[in-house]
């Protein structure tokens, strides 16, 4: 839950930059529909009653499902802000693989937010989990609507996200302004270089 604040936050952001809201709609991603039911499959998976599934299939289906989801992400490097989805996608996974499916939670930082819940859940409290420092040692505020536990891999998610979201809402005229002052340099050197030649000929 801590990934979706970062939704309105890429939105001040992106409004703090002198982007526009519609400009989101020039946004082209690809495979979203794999990441969509990766995500709605977590979503089936975790609603259930606990043992409403058989032994061994949540961390599998979670495992296979976070690994949609990445791949997914992975097809979108190109686009600004990607690549900071993808690095906390792929810490996320590597805790959650090393960990026989599981998302281990620091156990102070699960008891600030109400512990386990009931039903289904990723989290598991372990001893001495793999990969640690990639694991959910933080909690968001109990006080804050969703609040729940987090990782290093959620925060750059979550700072991906509102990152692709500002800078897709940048006007196309900034976009076309930064790219001309890069190729513009260019184009100087080369101009300064032509009279020479000329020259020597």
């Amino acid at each position: 839950m801590f990934i979706l604040y970062a939704i309105p936050i890429g939105i001040v952001a992106g409004y703090a930059i002198g982007g526009r809201l519609e400009h989101l709609r020039q946004l082209r991603l690809h495979w979203v529909p794999v990441a969509l039911i990766g995500l709605a499959v977590q979503v089936v998976l975790f609603a259930a009653p606990f043992g409403a599934w058989p032994e061994g299939v949540v961390p599998l289906v979670y495992q296979l499902s976070t690994l949609a989801v990445f791949i997914a992400v992975l097809r979108n490097l190109a686009v600004p802000g990607v690549v900071l989805i993808a690095i906390g996608a792929g810490c996320n996974l590597l805790a959650i693989v090393a960990n026989g499916g599981w998302m281990p939670a620091d156990p102070a930082a699960l008891a600030s937010v109400g512990g386990l819940p009931s039903g289904q859940s990723n989290s598991i409290v372990i001893a001495d989990p793999v990969l640690k420092p990639l694991t959910d040692l933080f909690a968001l505020p109990a006080w804050l609507p969703f609040a729940n536990v987090f990782s290093v891999g959620d925060v750059l998610i979550g700072a991906g996200i509102a990152s692709t979201i500002a800078l897709a809402m940048r006007t196309p005229r900034a976009a076309t302004r930064d790219k001309d002052q890069g190729e513009g340099g260019d184009a100087h050197e080369a101009a300064d270089e032509r009279p020479t030649e000329e020259a020597t000929v």
